[in-house]
Protein backbone atom coordinates (compact mmCIF):
# COMPACT_ATOMS: atom_id res chain seq x y z
CA UNK A 1 0.00 0.00 0.00
CA UNK A 2 1.23 3.54 -0.82
CA UNK A 3 2.66 4.81 2.34
CA UNK A 4 2.95 8.88 2.80
CA UNK A 5 6.37 10.19 4.66
CA UNK A 6 4.29 11.23 7.79
CA UNK A 7 2.89 7.73 8.19
CA UNK A 8 6.20 6.20 8.34
CA UNK A 9 6.42 5.95 12.52
CA UNK A 10 3.22 3.82 12.90
CA UNK A 11 3.91 1.86 9.84
CA UNK A 12 7.23 1.08 11.61
CA UNK A 13 5.34 -0.18 14.76
CA UNK A 14 2.76 -1.90 12.85
CA UNK A 15 5.60 -4.04 11.42
CA UNK A 16 6.78 -4.68 14.63
CA UNK A 17 3.32 -5.32 15.86
CA UNK A 18 3.16 -8.16 13.56
CA UNK A 19 6.61 -9.74 14.10
CA UNK A 20 5.63 -9.87 17.59
CA UNK A 21 2.30 -11.60 16.53
CA UNK A 22 4.23 -13.83 14.25
CA UNK A 23 6.61 -14.81 16.75
CA UNK A 24 3.77 -15.58 19.33
CA UNK A 25 2.01 -17.95 16.62
CA UNK A 26 4.93 -19.61 15.57
CA UNK A 27 6.82 -20.59 18.83
CA UNK A 28 2.98 -20.73 20.61
CA UNK A 29 3.97 -18.80 23.58
CA UNK A 30 1.95 -15.85 25.61
CA UNK A 31 2.95 -12.74 24.25
CA UNK A 32 -0.67 -10.95 24.86
CA UNK A 33 1.39 -8.05 27.31
CA UNK A 34 3.90 -6.89 24.72
CA UNK A 35 1.33 -7.22 21.99
CA UNK A 36 -1.37 -4.96 24.11
CA UNK A 37 1.63 -2.37 24.68
CA UNK A 38 2.39 -2.34 20.95
CA UNK A 39 -1.17 -1.56 19.78
CA UNK A 40 -1.24 0.82 22.35
CA UNK A 41 1.75 2.84 21.25
CA UNK A 42 0.62 2.59 17.85
CA UNK A 43 -2.82 3.74 18.40
CA UNK A 44 -1.38 6.49 20.29
CA UNK A 45 1.38 7.26 17.42
CA UNK A 46 -1.47 7.31 14.79
CA UNK A 47 -3.41 9.42 17.01
CA UNK A 48 -1.07 11.76 16.96
CA UNK A 49 -0.17 11.96 13.11
CA UNK A 50 -3.84 12.65 12.03
CA UNK A 51 -4.56 14.98 15.34
CA UNK A 52 -2.01 17.77 13.90
CA UNK A 53 -2.62 16.97 9.71
CA UNK A 54 -1.06 20.46 7.86
CA UNK A 55 -3.37 21.00 4.95
CA UNK A 56 -0.55 19.72 2.10
CA UNK A 57 -0.68 16.44 4.52
CA UNK A 58 -4.45 16.48 4.27
CA UNK A 59 -4.45 16.46 0.41
CA UNK A 60 -1.50 14.19 0.56
CA UNK A 61 -4.35 11.83 2.01
CA UNK A 62 -6.69 13.08 -0.68
CA UNK A 63 -5.46 11.88 -3.43
CA UNK A 64 -3.99 7.85 -1.64
CA UNK A 65 -4.65 5.22 -4.02
CA UNK A 66 -5.76 3.18 -1.58
CA UNK A 67 -8.37 5.79 -0.35
CA UNK A 68 -12.61 4.62 -1.25
CA UNK A 69 -13.68 6.00 -4.24
CA UNK A 70 -17.04 6.05 -5.42
CA UNK A 71 -18.03 2.61 -6.95
CA UNK A 72 -16.42 1.44 -2.87
CA UNK A 73 -19.29 3.41 -1.46
CA UNK A 74 -22.05 2.33 -3.74
CA UNK A 75 -21.04 -1.26 -2.49
CA UNK A 76 -20.25 -0.36 1.32
CA UNK A 77 -23.50 2.38 1.69
CA UNK A 78 -25.64 1.74 -1.00
CA UNK A 79 -27.93 -0.92 -2.23
CA UNK A 80 -29.55 -1.78 -5.33
CA UNK A 81 -27.43 0.40 -7.66
CA UNK A 82 -28.96 0.71 -11.14
CA UNK A 83 -26.46 2.03 -13.90
CA UNK A 84 -27.09 4.20 -16.49
CA UNK A 85 -25.11 5.37 -19.32
CA UNK A 86 -24.63 7.52 -21.80
CA UNK A 87 -25.39 11.58 -22.37
CA UNK A 88 -27.50 10.88 -25.33
CA UNK A 89 -25.28 13.34 -27.71
CA UNK A 90 -22.06 12.02 -27.82
CA UNK A 91 -21.59 8.48 -25.52
CA UNK A 92 -20.76 7.08 -22.32
CA UNK A 93 -18.35 8.81 -19.77
CA UNK A 94 -16.69 6.14 -17.46
CA UNK A 95 -15.22 8.40 -15.49
CA UNK A 96 -18.98 9.49 -14.28
CA UNK A 97 -20.82 6.50 -13.12
CA UNK A 98 -24.56 7.29 -12.19
CA UNK A 99 -27.71 5.68 -11.43
CA UNK A 100 -30.73 4.67 -9.52
CA UNK A 101 -29.42 3.22 -5.92
CA UNK A 102 -30.90 2.80 -2.32
CA UNK A 103 -29.75 4.94 0.76
CA UNK A 104 -31.57 3.11 4.17
CA UNK A 105 -34.90 4.19 3.02
CA UNK A 106 -34.39 6.43 0.23
CA UNK A 107 -34.44 5.60 -3.23
CA UNK A 108 -32.01 8.13 -4.94
CA UNK A 109 -29.68 8.84 -7.85
CA UNK A 110 -26.56 8.84 -6.95
CA UNK A 111 -24.29 10.81 -9.58
CA UNK A 112 -20.20 10.79 -9.18
CA UNK A 113 -16.16 10.69 -10.28
CA UNK A 114 -14.35 7.30 -10.47
CA UNK A 115 -10.62 7.06 -10.17
CA UNK A 116 -8.51 4.08 -10.87
CA UNK A 117 -6.37 2.49 -9.03
CA UNK A 118 -4.10 0.86 -11.32
CA UNK A 119 -3.07 1.96 -15.44
CA UNK A 120 -5.78 -0.32 -16.87
CA UNK A 121 -8.66 1.60 -14.64
CA UNK A 122 -7.05 5.02 -14.84
CA UNK A 123 -7.27 4.57 -18.83
CA UNK A 124 -10.79 3.56 -18.45
CA UNK A 125 -11.80 6.08 -15.94
CA UNK A 126 -9.78 8.56 -17.25
CA UNK A 127 -8.07 9.47 -14.13
CA UNK A 128 -11.65 11.03 -12.70
CA UNK A 129 -11.06 13.56 -14.91
CA UNK A 130 -14.91 13.72 -16.64
CA UNK A 131 -15.38 14.63 -20.15
CA UNK A 132 -18.25 17.24 -21.12
CA UNK A 133 -20.35 14.03 -21.88
CA UNK A 134 -19.79 12.87 -18.08
CA UNK A 135 -21.80 16.37 -17.18
CA UNK A 136 -24.27 15.60 -19.30
CA UNK A 137 -25.27 11.98 -18.34
CA UNK A 138 -25.03 13.70 -14.83
CA UNK A 139 -27.62 16.10 -15.72
CA UNK A 140 -29.50 13.66 -17.64
CA UNK A 141 -29.84 11.43 -14.61
CA UNK A 142 -30.76 14.69 -12.67
CA UNK A 143 -33.44 15.71 -14.58
CA UNK A 144 -34.90 11.68 -14.33
CA UNK A 145 -34.84 12.17 -10.62
CA UNK A 146 -36.46 15.17 -10.71
CA UNK A 147 -39.23 13.65 -13.06
CA UNK A 148 -39.86 10.43 -10.34
CA UNK A 149 -39.35 13.07 -7.47
CA UNK A 150 -36.22 11.15 -6.30
CA UNK A 151 -32.76 13.11 -3.85
CA UNK A 152 -29.92 13.37 -6.06
CA UNK A 153 -26.67 12.64 -4.37
CA UNK A 154 -23.37 13.17 -6.23
CA UNK A 155 -20.14 12.24 -4.70
CA UNK A 156 -16.60 14.44 -6.01
CA UNK A 157 -13.82 13.09 -6.26
CA UNK A 158 -11.57 14.60 -9.52
CA UNK A 159 -8.83 16.79 -9.96
CA UNK A 160 -10.87 18.82 -12.75
CA UNK A 161 -12.39 18.45 -15.71
CA UNK A 162 -10.50 16.67 -18.15
CA UNK A 163 -8.58 19.82 -20.44
CA UNK A 164 -7.91 17.60 -23.48
CA UNK A 165 -8.02 18.78 -27.12
CA UNK A 166 -11.24 16.72 -27.72
CA UNK A 167 -13.19 17.82 -24.55
CA UNK A 168 -12.68 21.41 -26.12
CA UNK A 169 -13.82 20.35 -28.75
CA UNK A 170 -16.91 19.34 -27.39
CA UNK A 171 -17.60 22.02 -25.07
CA UNK A 172 -16.42 21.44 -21.44
CA UNK A 173 -17.01 25.15 -20.30
CA UNK A 174 -20.43 25.03 -21.52
CA UNK A 175 -21.22 21.67 -20.05
CA UNK A 176 -20.17 22.85 -16.67
CA UNK A 177 -21.47 25.71 -16.89
CA UNK A 178 -24.98 24.21 -18.49
CA UNK A 179 -24.84 22.12 -14.99
CA UNK A 180 -24.60 25.11 -12.48
CA UNK A 181 -27.85 26.45 -13.97
CA UNK A 182 -29.99 23.49 -13.91
CA UNK A 183 -28.94 22.28 -10.90
CA UNK A 184 -29.68 25.33 -9.09
CA UNK A 185 -33.33 25.13 -10.85
CA UNK A 186 -33.95 21.03 -9.32
CA UNK A 187 -36.70 21.02 -7.65
CA UNK A 188 -35.32 18.02 -5.29
CA UNK A 189 -32.89 17.41 -2.60
CA UNK A 190 -29.31 17.94 -3.77
CA UNK A 191 -26.56 16.29 -2.03
CA UNK A 192 -23.25 16.62 -2.65
CA UNK A 193 -19.79 14.93 -0.66
CA UNK A 194 -16.56 15.31 -1.50
CA UNK A 195 -14.71 12.29 -0.93
CA UNK A 196 -10.68 12.80 -1.82
CA UNK A 197 -10.26 15.25 -4.23
CA UNK A 198 -12.64 18.12 -5.50
CA UNK A 199 -10.66 20.22 -7.85
CA UNK A 200 -11.93 23.08 -9.94
CA UNK A 201 -14.60 23.57 -11.92
CA UNK A 202 -14.75 19.77 -12.57
CA UNK A 203 -16.10 18.99 -8.87
CA UNK A 204 -18.49 22.10 -9.06
CA UNK A 205 -19.72 20.94 -12.36
CA UNK A 206 -21.86 18.18 -9.87
CA UNK A 207 -21.69 20.48 -6.77
CA UNK A 208 -24.51 22.92 -6.78
CA UNK A 209 -26.29 21.49 -3.50
CA UNK A 210 -28.68 22.12 -0.72
CA UNK A 211 -25.86 20.61 1.35
CA UNK A 212 -22.31 20.45 0.54
CA UNK A 213 -20.59 17.63 2.69
CA UNK A 214 -16.89 16.54 2.90
CA UNK A 215 -14.86 13.77 4.58
CA UNK A 216 -12.40 15.06 7.18
CA UNK A 217 -9.11 14.41 4.73
CA UNK A 218 -10.98 16.08 2.06
CA UNK A 219 -10.18 18.77 0.07
CA UNK A 220 -12.03 21.55 -2.13
CA UNK A 221 -10.52 24.01 -4.44
CA UNK A 222 -10.41 26.16 -7.06
CA UNK A 223 -7.06 24.98 -8.17
CA UNK A 224 -4.72 22.60 -6.59
CA UNK A 225 -1.88 23.65 -4.56
CA UNK A 226 0.44 22.92 -7.10
CA UNK A 227 -1.24 24.85 -9.59
CA UNK A 228 -1.33 27.81 -7.17
CA UNK A 229 2.12 27.59 -6.10
CA UNK A 230 3.43 27.14 -10.12
CA UNK A 231 1.17 30.78 -10.49
CA UNK A 232 2.71 32.37 -7.55
CA UNK A 233 5.67 31.23 -6.26
CA UNK A 234 6.88 29.80 -10.24
CA UNK A 235 7.59 26.77 -8.88
CA UNK A 236 5.49 23.38 -7.69
CA UNK A 237 8.04 22.81 -4.73
CA UNK A 238 5.97 25.54 -2.68
CA UNK A 239 3.05 23.67 -2.60
CA UNK A 240 2.56 23.10 0.56
CA UNK A 241 2.81 27.12 1.58
CA UNK A 242 0.41 27.30 -0.90
CA UNK A 243 -2.03 24.84 0.67
CA UNK A 244 -1.63 26.54 3.86
CA UNK A 245 -3.02 29.70 2.54
CA UNK A 246 -5.60 28.41 0.27
CA UNK A 247 -7.82 27.61 3.27
CA UNK A 248 -9.04 24.07 0.91
CA UNK A 249 -9.49 21.60 3.62
CA UNK A 250 -12.78 20.47 5.55
CA UNK A 251 -11.99 22.72 9.04
CA UNK A 252 -11.09 25.98 7.13
CA UNK A 253 -13.93 25.53 4.62
CA UNK A 254 -16.61 24.99 7.70
CA UNK A 255 -15.28 28.12 9.28
CA UNK A 256 -15.72 29.90 6.24
CA UNK A 257 -19.40 28.52 5.86
CA UNK A 258 -18.54 27.05 2.28
CA UNK A 259 -19.34 23.55 3.16
CA UNK A 260 -22.15 22.34 5.97
CA UNK A 261 -19.99 19.69 7.99
CA UNK A 262 -17.18 17.19 7.85
CA UNK A 263 -17.50 13.55 7.76
CA UNK A 264 -14.90 11.69 10.46
CA UNK A 265 -12.64 9.18 9.17
CA UNK A 266 -11.34 6.30 11.23
CA UNK A 267 -8.10 6.55 13.19
CA UNK A 268 -5.46 6.49 10.14
CA UNK A 269 -7.36 8.07 7.47
CA UNK A 270 -10.10 6.52 5.00
CA UNK A 271 -7.43 4.64 3.47
CA UNK A 272 -6.85 2.35 6.61
CA UNK A 273 -10.45 1.17 6.73
CA UNK A 274 -13.05 1.64 4.30
CA UNK A 275 -15.78 -0.15 6.38
CA UNK A 276 -15.93 2.28 8.73
CA UNK A 277 -15.58 5.58 6.69
CA UNK A 278 -18.45 3.88 4.69
CA UNK A 279 -20.77 3.22 7.55
CA UNK A 280 -20.13 7.19 8.85
CA UNK A 281 -20.99 8.76 5.37
CA UNK A 282 -23.63 6.64 5.52
CA UNK A 283 -25.01 8.22 8.82
CA UNK A 284 -24.12 12.15 7.89
CA UNK A 285 -26.09 11.40 4.71
CA UNK A 286 -29.19 10.13 5.57
CA UNK A 287 -29.46 12.70 8.15
CA UNK A 288 -29.20 15.34 5.69
CA UNK A 289 -31.64 13.19 3.54
CA UNK A 290 -33.86 13.46 6.16
CA UNK A 291 -34.22 16.80 6.81
CA UNK A 292 -34.46 18.11 3.43
CA UNK A 293 -37.05 15.34 2.44
CA UNK A 294 -39.33 18.24 4.82
CA UNK A 295 -39.23 20.37 2.25
CA UNK A 296 -40.91 21.89 -0.33
CA UNK A 297 -39.78 21.91 -4.17
CA UNK A 298 -40.02 25.65 -3.48
CA UNK A 299 -38.28 25.48 -0.15
CA UNK A 300 -35.53 23.30 -1.85
CA UNK A 301 -34.94 25.47 -4.38
CA UNK A 302 -34.69 29.39 -1.92
CA UNK A 303 -32.42 27.16 0.01
CA UNK A 304 -29.89 26.35 -2.67
CA UNK A 305 -30.19 29.62 -4.16
CA UNK A 306 -29.44 31.36 -0.68
CA UNK A 307 -26.82 29.29 -0.11
CA UNK A 308 -24.61 30.32 -2.52
CA UNK A 309 -26.02 33.61 -2.75
CA UNK A 310 -24.33 33.87 0.50
CA UNK A 311 -20.50 32.78 -0.30
CA UNK A 312 -17.89 35.74 -0.18
CA UNK A 313 -20.55 37.80 2.24
CA UNK A 314 -18.21 39.60 4.38
CA UNK A 315 -18.77 41.90 7.61
CA UNK A 316 -15.79 42.66 8.36
CA UNK A 317 -15.80 42.30 12.16
CA UNK A 318 -13.66 39.27 11.95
Amino acid sequence: MQLLDFEKPAAELERELEKLRAKAAAQNIDMSGEISMMEAKLAETRARIYENLTPWQRVQIARHTNRPFMLDYLSLAFTEFQELHGDRHIGDDASMPGGFARLGDHRVVVIGHQKGRDTKENLKRNFGCAHPEGYRKAIRLMRLAEKFKLPVITLIDTPGAFPGIGAEERNIAEAIAYNLREMMLLKVPVIAVVLGEGGSGGALGIGVANRVIMLENAYYSVISPEGCAAILWKHRKHAPEAAEAMKLVAPDLIKLGLIDEAIPEPSGGAHHDHKATAGAFRDVVLRHLDELAKMSPEQLQEDRYRKFRNFGDWDGKA
